[in-house]
């Protein structure tokens, strides 16, 4: 039994199946930059819907916000504020184009469920990226 082989599963490279490259610009992004953009936007979220319920903490308040920011500008942008501030983007189907409206709401739907997000694939893709056929990816 030769010990210096691996097993072809560890050979395969993130985002290959999706044709996505292995480094810089278009690959998949790191699971830690994307929880960073998640709580970016979480943060972000709860400052505004706390400048409509103050002087009362925003409770689920700031979800209600998190969706309606997250839905508007991956429709219209591609990205949410913590994915640009951390260079990230979402790739879908058609590129040039702007994701479907209906993409947009089920992912946000299922990533305010939090667990869709922490089921991940073998290129690191959450459930909720892969019921959209969506990636998020370095930009």
């Amino acid at each position: 039994m030769v010990s210096d082989v691996q097993p072809p599963s560890q050979d395969r490279v993130r985002g290959a199946s999706l044709g996505l490259p292995a480094e810089g610009p278009g690959s998949l992004a790191p699971f830690g930059t994307r929880v960073g953009a998640f709580c970016v936007d979480a943060f972000g979220s709860a400052l505004v819907a706390g400048l409509f319920t103050a002087p009362d903490l925003p409770g689920n308040w700031a979800l209600v916000a998190f969706a309606a920011v997250t839905v508007v500008t991956l429709v219209v942008s591609g990205q949410t504020p913590g994915m640009r501030l951390l260079g990230l983007r979402l790739a879908h189907p058609r590129p040039g184009q702007r994701l479907a409206p209906w993409r947009a709401v089920v992912r946000t739907a299922l990533l305010c469920l939090l667990v869709p997000a922490l089921v991940v694939d073998a290129d690191g893709r959450g459930l909720h990226d892969r019921l959209t056929d969506t990636a998020v990816v370095k930009d």
